[in-house]
Order: structure tokens, then sequence, then C-alpha cells
């Protein structure tokens, strides 16, 4: 039994090490989002992106733009208050990759406005 525990303790620190759980969660939420025709050949652009930006030292493409943001942000916005709670905010980050599980957001108890999201994604973007 503790060699199968073993396989699985090293499975989880190899996906953990290379962050591949982050990648796929990231590129099934792009997907999810944009919704393409041709799901398979925008997959493969994205991991083109990716590949080019490691080899090159860029920046890491980021895949959405500011409608994306809005409209990300419109759909969290169930109530049309114009604005959404501080969980809604963390998972938004992280379901764009911009933020971990276990990062630590500082909640300030107001509410998160369009603005105040599309300034945390434009600076996190800009960090990675």
């Amino acid at each position: 039994m503790e060699a199968g525990g073993s396989r699985e303790r090293e499975a989880r620190n190899y996906l953990e090490k290379h962050q591949i759980m982050e990648l796929l969660k990231y590129l099934t939420s792009v997907l999810l989002f944009i919704r393409p025709e041709k799901p398979r050949e925008y997959l493969i652009a994205i991991l083109e992106k990716l590949r080019i930006a490691k080899a090159t030292g860029v920046a890491f493409p980021f895949f959405m733009d500011h409608s994306n943001i809005a409209a990300m942000f419109d759909m969290m916005d169930s109530s049309k208050k114009g604005t959404i709670s501080f969980v809604q905010y963390k998972e938004a980050l992280k379901t764009l990759g911009l933020c971990t599980a276990d990062e630590v957001l500082k909640d300030d108890g107001h509410a998160i406005t369009l603005d105040k999201f599309k300034s945390e994604v434009n600076k996190r973007t800009q960090e990675i």
C-alpha cells in the first residue's frame, strides 16, 4: 500500500512543481469563456504562445482583453449592483491564473467595483 501512496505523492509533487493543475485550470477557463469554433486549434495556439514566451523570456501572454474582463465581472454581478463580493473577486483571480489558492489577499470590507477588478487584473498581468 505504501508504494501506491509514494507514487501518488510523487505525482502530486510533480504536478505542483510544474504548476500543471493551474495551467489546465487556466486553459479550461479561457476555453469555456471564449468558446472558440475550433477549441483544439485554439489550445494549441495558446500553448505555442506560452512556449515562445518562455523561450524568449518575454512576459506571459494574457489571453483576455478588457471587454472579456468586463464580461466576466458582469457574469459575477448577477444582481447588477456594480459590485462583486471579495470571495467572487478572489475566485476570479484564481480562475484567471492570477492568484494562487494559498495566496492571502486582504479583504478591506468593501465590495469590488469593475474599475477595481480591472485595475487588479491589469496589475497582476504586468507582474507575470
